[in-house]
């Protein structure tokens, strides 16, 4: 068994403040740390923590941040499928609040330069169990990766844009929080569209809904460090989970327990948990 990645690598820039400015308002940093990060990269992350025989594609610059990136996967234990881009390696400028909340922008960089996959890449999607992609890309490449894909397709629509029929008809397994759900017409509607869903709720868990069931998966009640990168975090666990063929339901409960993990700690990769972590995690911890 077998899952790939195709998305989107980044650098972190992480400050530290006491609430998110408004519009206009400068706040001082009480604090600042540089990690790994992007959707992709923290997915593949998750996914090869939580178990997984995980590839990455993506696209990194020729510069120090893409080698920080190549070494972070390796030492996660995923196979880089990455191209060396001429643009420099994409970057997030993340702002963290006290109460775990964060706003982000993201500087696309090399990943805007993953277009026209290589025969080593296409090799690599048409032979994996499981391929995941976000919209961190182009969405052309998001198009062709999964219509190459043999195995299941799904898709963690984010950041929300619209989606054309000839994606949706590819995708397996749609994975969207709230918002993007409501920005892509509702659970109802993306249900008419694609074969399941899985919305998350963030502390509240996740709704997992099929065209025929619907299931709650209750939240994990945690402390609160930093909630950066928890829904990749869910992402790569719950395809690690159904790596394992693990049905839906009880895949997105694994998924939950990683995800509720990953906020007790600072950054995105730092804090993305193996898998011993999840096996040994109790409520109550």
């Amino acid at each position: 068994m077998s899952v790939v990645i195709v998305g989107s690598g980044n650098v972190d820039l992480v400050s530290q403040v006491e609430r998110i400015p408004s519009p206009g308002e400068t706040v001082l940093s009480t604090g600042f740390a540089t990690h790994a990060g992007g959707k992709g990269n923290n997915q593949a992350t998750a996914a090869a923590r939580a178990g997984a025989t995980t590839t990455f594609v993506g696209a990194f610059g020729d510069d120090d941040n893409g080698a920080r990136l190549r070494a972070s996967l390796t030492d996660s234990g995923v196979r880089p499928l990455v191209r060396t881009s001429t643009e420099p390696t994409g970057t997030a400028m993340i702002t963290v609040a006290t109460s775990g909340e964060n706003a982000i922008v993201v500087n696309a960089g090399a990943n805007a330069t993953l277009t026209d996959l290589t025969p080593a890449e296409r090799s690599a999607i048409a032979g994996a169990d499981l391929v995941l992609m976000q919209l961190e890309i182009p969405l052309d490449t998001v198009i062709a990766a999964a219509k190459i894909a043999s195995g299941r397709v799904v898709l963690n629509a984010a950041p929300a844009r619209s989606l054309p029929e000839e994606l949706l008809a590819a995708v397996d397994l749609l994975v969207v929080n709230e918002h993007e759900a409501a920005f892509l017409g509702g659970s109802d509607h993306l249900l008419t569209v694609v074969p399941a869903l899985v919305v998350t709720l963030g502390a509240k868990g996740a709704l997992v809904r099929t065209s025929s069931t619907t299931t709650e998966v209750p939240g994990i009640t945690v402390d609160v460090v930093d909630t950066t990168g928890a829904g990749d975090t869910f992402c790569g666990a719950l395809v690690a989970a159904l790596d394992e063929r693990r049905q839906l339901d009880d895949a997105v409960r694994f998924a939950t327990v990683a995800s509720a993990l990953s906020v007790r700690r600072a950054g995105a990769v730092p804090a993305i948990p193996t898998r011993e972590e999840i096996d040994d995690f109790h409520p109550d911890d």
